[in-house]
């Protein structure tokens, strides 16, 4: 590619919806909310923090969506040349962070769908067990006599 049309290269595609009885063809991005990153990490145990660390600072805005023994998903934000950028700073620092692989994929509206839902969940429960349990009417419990248990 000749220099300077790095930036002609579009790092989108396209999805279809059915909206109001019509199939409609919008970018990905559009429904979508940047890119989902998933990493795991070698070792024994598996040194997630400097992982963590690595991109937090890298990439501004990213959110640790889900971390499971050697496994960390996360959440970037879209923005021009992302996609280039999360690739070119994974692979520089692959060895140094013990890192076994990657994936990059961009969040499908599923993703969104259940990202949002579980917000909601989390704002339902939030309130959920406030309410005090009254035990003052209720009586001890006594082991039987003449039973074993």
């Amino acid at each position: 590619m000749p220099p300077g049309q790095e930036d002609a290269v579009q790092e989108e595609s396209l999805e279809m919806i059915w909206k109001d009885g019509a199939l409609v063809v919008a970018p990905s991005r559009m429904f979508g909310d940047g890119y989902t990153v998933i990493v795991r990490v070698g070792g024994a145990p598996a040194l997630l923090k400097p992982v963590e660390d690595f991109v937090q600072e890298e990439f501004p805005g990213s959110v640790l969506k889900e971390k499971h023994h050697n496994t960390l998903q996360y959440q970037l934000p879209y923005t021009r040349g992302a996609l280039a950028h999360i690739f070119s700073q994974f692979q520089k620092n692959q060895h140094r962070l013990a890192i076994e692989d990657y994936s990059v994929s961009e969040t499908t509206l599923d993703q969104v769908f259940v990202n949002f839902a579980r917000e909601q969940q989390a704002e339902d429960d939030s309130g959920a067990y406030d309410n005090p349990v009254d035990t003052t009417d209720e009586l001890p419990l006594r082991p039987l006599q003449g039973k074993e248990v």
